[in-house]
C-alpha cells in the first residue's frame, strides 16, 4: 500500500467517525435546519456531476457523471421531501385537517 493510499483511508475513517459523533449529538430541534444545509450541498454535488457528465472529456467521465447526477438527484429530491415532512410536524390546527 502507498503512503498516499494510508493517509486516504485514515482521513476516510476519521470523517466517518467525526461526522457519526456530530449528527447523533444533534438535538430533534435542529434537524430541519441542518437537512436544509445538506440539501444544499447535495445541489452543489449535483451542478458539480453536471459538469462532469456533459464535460465531454471521456466515455468513463460522462457515465460515472450520470450516475453522479442520478444518485445526487435522488439525494436532493428525498432530502426535500423529508424536509417538508418534517416542517408539517410544527403546523398548527387540527389533527387530520388538510392545510
Amino acid at each position: 500500500m502507498t503512503e498516499l493510499l494510508i493517509f486516504g483511508l485514515y482521513v476516510f475513517v476519521l470523517a466517518v467517525f467525526v461526522g457519526f459523533q456530530v449528527i447523533s449529538k444533534v438535538p430533534p430541534l435542529l434537524h430541519t435546519p441542518l437537512m436544509s444545509a445538506t440539501n444544499a450541498i447535495s445541489g452543489i454535488s449535483l451542478v458539480g456531476s453536471l459538469v462532469s457528465a456533459g464535460g465531454n472529456f471521456n466515455s468513463v467521465s460522462t457515465v460515472l457523471g450520470f450516475i453522479a447526477v442520478t444518485a445526487a438527484t435522488i439525494n436532493v429530491v428525498g432530502g426535500f421531501m423529508i424536509t417538508d415532512r418534517m416542517l408539517k410536524m410544527f403546523k398548527k390546527g387540527k389533527p387530520g385537517a388538510k392545510s
